[in-house]
């Protein structure tokens, strides 16, 4: 099971984030001094990836725009001799062959990596959600590509986390194969107490067969009545293989405001550029 394919669902309308997001795609929000979306696209990269299908919405191809060339600017920089800069300009297009897809209809995560049907075909290929950034020594992708290779299994990303996050993403049956690694055998989506099988959920990272294609296609509607990608894959783990890799890495969800401004100070505490500030900036409030 050879991973080169990325898909990364970004068609989300940002409602957590508005204002801002009105005009801005929530994943071109600066994280520093790169915007989120450029740290998702450097972890798939950095696992192997070569092409990467973001799939987006009406009022996001500035995404496009930014995975590209600027032949102006760039004459710029050159002239003026800015090569540092030149080549951070250059370096998002170059990272990978991206392509772009227009989700169309607000349907749902499962509908969106439905539509990426065409463009996976029949190989294994890994997910990465837009929001979630994830800080760690081995890509948490690379972490998940691994654990399906050792068993030819779908994987799926997971932690263990508080009763009320399992309530708001989802919980999974799982048995331990090996230290971090286990076979799942059941999920469900934001269930209520009584329907929880523990307290470790899915958190942003899949890699998955191809096989999840022809039961999204008939998934009916689930929870907030939208096709759940999370039901999809109940439907998977009984069908085929699948297993969780409990990642190593802190992950950061930068949908929301306390989760922006989380990961926005973690990095800034161990940039060249704003670490010694900062952290002189949060003595002195202490």
């Amino acid at each position: 099971m050879k991973v080169k394919k990325a898909v990364i669902p970004a068609a989300g309308l940002g409602t957590r984030m508005l204002p801002a997001t009105k005009a801005i795609p929530k994943e071109l929000l600066p994280l520093l001094d790169k915007p989120v979306l450029q740290y998702i696209v450097e972890e798939a990269v950095a696992a192997g990836i070569e092409d990467i299908l973001i799939i987006t919405n009406r009022g996001k191809s500035a995404m496009e725009d930014y995975f590209d060339y600027v032949p102006d600017l760039q004459e710029r920089l050159a002239a003026d001799g800015k090569a540092e800069l030149l080549a951070q300009v250059k370096n998002p297009a170059d990272m990978a062959n991206f392509y772009f897809l227009r989700q169309k209809e607000t349907k749902g995560l499962g509908h969106a990596i439905w539509r990426a049907k065409s463009f996976v075909g029949d190989e294994p290929f890994a997910v990465l959600l837009g929001d979630d950034v994830m800080r760690a020594e081995v890509s948490v992708t690379r972490q998940l590509i691994d654990a399906a290779e050792k068993y030819g299994a779908s994987c799926v990303g997971i932690k263990e986390v508080s009763d009320e996050a399992v309530a708001k993403y989802c919980s999974v049956e799982i048995t331990a194969l090996e230290e971090r690694i286990y076979r799942v055998t059941d999920m469900v989506e934001k269930p209520v107490p009584e329907e929880k099988f523990s307290n470790f959920a899915i958190l942003g990272r899949y890699v998955l067969s191809p096989g999840i294609f022809p039961i999204l296609e008939t998934l009916p509607p689930g929870r907030g009545g939208e096709i759940q990608l999370t039901d999809g894959l109940q439907r998977l783990c009984q069908v085929e293989p699948m297993v969780a890799k409990d990642f190593e890495g802190k992950r950061y969800d930068t949908g929301n405001l306390v989760g922006f401004l989380e990961a926005t100070l973690a990095f800034a505490l161990d940039h060249p550029e704003t670490g010694a500030w900062l952290k002189g900036q949060l003595a002195m409030n202490r």
